[in-house]
């Protein structure tokens, strides 16, 4: 199993960060809410603040747990865990991803998701 950490960002407009996964990549063209891979020894919280920082160049600040789901792509089991977290802070420069938006709850269900994310999409859909 792969634990993954993947964090639901809001700026102050409410609106949260999704990013697109770029071509060559597992699930290319599918949207996601940015994060990666749990390095072992590190909490959810440095994995966020680390990934965010290397594939976006931004500064997030990690601040409550906010589900996990534990999806099979094929024979690989993820477990992806969401926590919410704040933007603080740099411009978004894209590494891992072809293309970023900031939307509203109500847009989510616009994108194709990644089938690990989805289960998130649906609870912040029920938020709004």
């Amino acid at each position: 199993m792969i634990e993954v950490a993947a964090a639901i960002i809001e700026n102050e407009q409410g609106q949260i960060l999704i990013a697109r996964r770029k071509k060559g990549k597992s699930q290319e063209g599918m949207w996601e809410f940015p994060g990666g891979k749990i390095e072992q020894g590190e909490s959810v919280h440095a994995c966020l603040r680390r990934e965010l920082l290397e594939e976006m160049e931004i500064e997030i600040l990690p601040h409550a747990f906010f589900g996990m789901n534990d999806h099979y792509y094929g024979s690989n089991h993820i477990r992806l865990i969401a926590h919410k977290a704040t933007y603080i802070s740099g411009v978004i420069h894209l590494v891992d991803h072809d293309d970023f938006r900031w939307v509203c709850r109500e847009e989510l269900k616009e994108f194709s998701f990644a089938p690990a994310d989805i289960m998130f999409v649906e609870m912040l859909e029920l938020e709004s």
